[in-house]
């Protein structure tokens, strides 16, 4: 069966459940008694909805951003070029208001890495810096490696026990479809250096925070405490993790040499800057929902998918609400926020620049994880709006979404900022059993995107800007 012809069957099976959901999922829904949602904004849903099952205009999208500007790291001249792309392409794509907010942050280059196994048995390894890192000394480094199999170990290191050493950090992240496995991983690369560097240690070498297996490195911020020592520090790929550990067993001391040029720059200050559009509401413009992603990427791939589907997902779900007769009531606003992957560093800003006006920012969503289809929506709102989340749901169901029965959402990463302070947020789980095979590594490029999955999470995204942008809810109460 070709593809194309299982493409269509998908969509007629999600429109025939479609009808089933709707009328069994709530029954509320067929009869009008939905606070906030008439019959008629469920009907504009589905057809908005179904529309947007048919267009692929959030792959192009991400596709353009890839092939026009591809990777753009904070402070390079792909950053800049991003920048101006996505002010384009809001214009072009015929959003009302389009402007940028400035971002400060300051320099980081990535340099260069070298890294080989000196002793018992000579090998070079693959390896890549993390975010932020300092370098080592114009020659190198040579040190012995203390193996460690997880943070906690680190942590429970003697002080000074790691003086002249290197400590190498060996957990593997677990896959899991929520990607829930990445917090115990992740802590290894944020906090390791500063640890290694009050016990001792020259440097810190960790597992790549990845579930593949291919010889690549991932990146990803490195965070250093004040009251510890700036030491280099950098992800070994997942083989090269196992050629590390494999020596390690022979009971033999392993010598490391590393070298590495990256350098910070502190006092540099780089602009960059958040874009943001809007679909200016009818009734209320003063009041929006809010739809976010980030422009930024890791310098290493093409930023495809971390975080490319956000950007088409965002663009193309505002794109198809400015397609219907009028404009919702309230506006919709859609941030592609800066500096992301350097610590939500435009998502802080932008709160710092908006604190004032947070009341007026109604609910939001943001994508910044998976390449699979969504498959759970959490929301975080006020009791009497669960009401209204349901009403969605009902409308989602026939594209595999579920209502998660935990209402703490706070948004997903730029978006947690707002959260944090106060804004409603939904949080929309996608299966992403493989984006960490893809995460921060070369391997983030256009290929791994499912286009027909971004099809059904744009049409997703764009249901719940609809509903939440016209029903008028106040989604605090």
């Amino acid at each position: 069966m070709n593809r194309v012809f299982q493409g269509v069957l998908s969509i007629l099976g999600l429109s025939i459940l479609g009808m089933f959901c709707v009328l069994t999922v709530n029954p509320a829904l067929s009869e009008g008694r939905v606070d906030g949602v008439s019959e008629e904004m469920q009907a504009t849903a589905i057809r908005l909805r179904d529309t947007v099952l048919k267009s692929d205009l959030s792959y192009r999208l991400d596709e353009q951003l890839t092939t026009e500007v591809g990777p753009r790291l904070v402070g390079t001249p792909g950053d800049r070029k991003g920048v101006e792309w996505a002010v384009a392409k809001m214009k072009e794509l015929g959003f009302d208001r389009v402007w940028t907010e400035e971002v400060t942050h300051v320099m980081w280059e990535r340099g260069e890495i070298e890294a080989e196994i000196i002793a018992p048995y000579p090998q070079k390894l693959v390896a890549i810096a993390l975010g932020g890192s300092v370098g080592t000394p114009e020659a190198g480094l040579k040190a012995e490696i203390v193996h460690f199999p997880s943070y906690a170990a680190l942590q429970a290191a003697a002080p000074g026990s790691l003086e002249g050493k290197i400590a190498f950090i060996s957990y593997r992240m677990e896959r899991r479809i929520d990607g829930s496995g990445y917090g115990p991983a992740v802590v290894a690369r944020t906090k390791g250096a500063s640890e290694a560097a009050r016990k001792g240690a020259l440097a810190l070498l960790i597992r790549s925070i990845g579930t593949d297996d291919n010889r690549l490195g991932h990146t990803g911020s490195v965070k250093y405490d004040a009251d510890a020592g700036k030491i280099p520090a950098a992800a070994l790929s997942n083989p090269d993790a196992d050629i590390l550990m494999a020596q390690l067993s022979r009971g033999k001391p392993v010598v490391v040499r590393l070298r590495q040029t990256s350098e910070r720059h502190d006092q540099t200050v780089i602009k960059t800057a958040n874009v943001i559009g809007e679909v200016t509401g009818r009734e209320t413009p003063e009041d929006f929902v809010v739809l976010g992603a980030h422009l930024d990427s890791w310098d290493v791939g093409t930023g495809a998918v971390d975080d490319g589907i956000g950007v088409g997902i965002t663009l193309a779900a505002a794109r198809h609400i400015l397609d219907l007769p009028e404009r919702p009531k309230r506006s919709i606003r859609v941030v592609l926020f800066a500096a992301e992957e350097v610590g939500l560093v435009g998502a802080k800003q932008y709160l710092e620049r908006h604190r004032d006006e947070l009341d007026h920012h109604v609910i939001g969503a943001e994508w910044d994880f998976g390449v699979g289809r969504i498959y759970d929506m959490r929301p975080g709102v006020g009791p009497e709006a669960l009401n209204t989340i349901r009403a969605m749901a009902g409308i989602l169901a026939p594209l595999g979404v579920s209502l998660n029965p935990d209402n703490t959402a706070k948004g997903q990463s730029d978006l947690s900022v707002l959260g944090e302070a106060g804004m409603p947020a939904v949080n929309f789980s996608p299966d992403g059993s493989l984006y960490f095979d893809y995460h921060h590594t070369e391997n983030d490029t256009l290929d791994k995107v499912d286009r027909e999955a971004m099809k059904i999470n744009t049409a997703i995204y764009t249901v719940f800007a609809y509903i939440a942008a016209e029903s008028g809810v106040d989604f605090r109460k």
